[in-house]
Order: C-alpha cells, then structure tokens, then sequence
C-alpha cells in the first residue's frame, strides 16, 4: 500500500484528490491538511511514500520547505500540484526535490499518470515542458531530460548510489545481485553521458534527486 499525505489550503483540491484516489487499492490517502504546521506535524508522526502539495502552502516558502522535506524525510517522494504554471517554478522544484509539478489547470487523468509514475519512483513533467526544456540549451535542463529517460530500477540504483551505498548493499536493498547492479550503473553512466561514478552521483545530488 502507498500512503499519501496532501498538503493543499483549498478545500476543493483535497477532496478532489481524495476522490481520485479512493477507488484506487494501491493508494491509501493518510492525511489531509492546510498549512504548513499542520504538515510538518503530520510528517513529524508519519512519514507517506507521496506527499502531494501546494507550493503556495501557507506558513512556509515551498521552494525551501521542499529542499527540508527531502532532506529529513528519508524516502518520502514529493509531487508539487501548484496553482501557478509549470514554466514559472517547475524546473526549480525538480531541481529542489520534487518528482513531479503539475499546474492545477491539467486534466484529471493527467495527475492520476503522474501518481503512478511516482508510485513507481520515476520522475513526471509534462509533454509542453518537456518540449520547452528539449528546446533549452542550460545544463539542468538537460540534465532533467536525461533523468526522465531513466527506468524506475535505474533510479533506484542511482538514488542508492548517490547516498553513499556500495554495490553490495544496493543488492542486498533491491533483492538483485551484484552483477546485476554494475550493469545499471553502466547503463547509467551511458544514458547519463557521464564517464565515471563521481560525476553520475555528481548529476544527481545537483538536482536532490536523491
């Protein structure tokens, strides 16, 4: 079961997400709640897989609560679900630890598709964005780019990766063998077009992806 806490100070956006979830089995929704004491006491008595919350969370500046979130709630993946649009802050939310923003104006299905492909531990921005950062020449764009072309196992062996874990524990943490691991990292190094293990961990922690 994946626990979900949502963080939002409209009424309306959490009940909408509780209603898009409710029939789902895979997801159990944990809490509710409208700012950011409220959030912060509610990940400090349990930490949920996904956190779905609102950059403009009051009491709290979300760009910065974001980078705290992910340093202190290990595990936990974030999904910013904002009313401002994604070219404004989407890039800086990724780059802060979120692993999806989405602008409150898409479609249902299109949150639905990027909470599972959180669940699944991938990254989610959509076609437009990708598109525009496609189009971008800077090195974070490219480097999301990249990112999003990652399998769910590659990301896990990277995430592991960059906290520090040897080949063996990550074997031992993903049930798979040691054979199995060197050649992720060698599919990593190759898709991340990087030459050795300290600059792929390098790209990871530049955007806290970890």
């Amino acid at each position: 079961m994946i626990t979900v806490l949502i963080a939002d100070h409209h009424p309306i956006t959490r009940k909408g997400i509780t209603s898009l979830l409710r029939n789902a089995e895979e997801f159990d929704i944990i809490g509710k709640v409208s700012n950011g004491n409220q959030m912060y006491d509610a990940l400090n008595d349990r930490v949920p897989d996904i956190l779905i919350m609102e950059l403009d969370l009051p009491q709290i500046n979300g760009i910065m609560a974001l980078r705290t979130i992910k340093k202190e709630y290990a595990g936990i993946k974030v999904i910013i679900f904002s009313s401002h649009p994604e070219e404004m802050y989407a890039l800086s939310a990724i780059k802060a630890g979120a692993s999806a923003y989405l602008s409150k104006t898409v479609e249902t299905k299109i949150l639905r598709r990027a909470i599972d492909r959180v669940a699944r531990g991938g990254i989610y921005l959509n076609e437009e964005l990708s598109e525009q950062l496609a189009n971008g020449s800077t090195k974070e764009s490219n480097m999301v780019l990249k990112y999003k072309k990652l399998s769910s196992r590659e990301i896990e062996v990277l995430n592991l990766l960059s906290a520090g874990k040897r080949n063996k524990d990550i074997a031992t943490t993903l049930s798979i063998n040691e054979k199995t691991v060197s050649t992720y990292k060698t599919r990593l190094l190759k898709k991340l077009k990087v030459d050795n293990l300290a600059d792929l961990i390098h790209q990871s922690r530049l955007l806290h992806l970890s």
